[in-house]
């Protein structure tokens, strides 16, 4: 017959235990805090473009603001609508209010902004202010 002992773990064995998963408690929060709805961000010299996946939302239902480096982007999702009698077998796709504020990589011009919507995809092309450009400066000898 084989027999199984098992030993009663120590309680410096449970604290640290209880430490490690705190820590990977705490580890992984900054990268679930994400917002919704995600962005992707590039810039180069002149301007700046800003995508995000806004599937369901109507581009007459965002709003989209900017204030120096700042850029918030505001919507609402309406609910599917389905039968009285339907009840739902799985709801993942959330729906209601949202807003996203994110800082831009430099002040942009905000009469030049262009935004565009298509397949559920939002792109925002934000110029760069001409006071914001890097200049050359020419050295003079003296």
């Amino acid at each position: 017959m084989y027999r199984r002992y098992y030993r009663t773990p120590s309680v410096w064995q449970e604290l640290d235990r209880l430490q490690r998963e705190m820590n990977n408690l705490f580890e992984s929060r900054p990268r679930a805090a994400a917002g919704y709805p995600a962005m992707n961000i590039w810039a180069d010299d002149e301007s700046a473009i800003i995508t995000t996946e806004v599937p369901g939302v109507q581009p007459e239902d965002i709003d989209i603001s900017i204030l120096n480096r700042t850029l918030t982007l505001k919507g609402s999702r309406t609910p599917d609508e389905v039968g009285e009698n339907v009840r739902y077998h799985r709801q993942e796709r959330g729906y209601g209010k949202f807003a996203r504020t994110v800082q831009l990589p430099f002040r942009v011009d905000a009469e030049e902004v262009e935004a565009s919507f298509k397949n559920g995809v939002l792109e925002i092309k934000l110029p760069r202010a001409e006071a914001d450009k890097p200049r050359k400066i020419e050295v003079k000898s003296a």
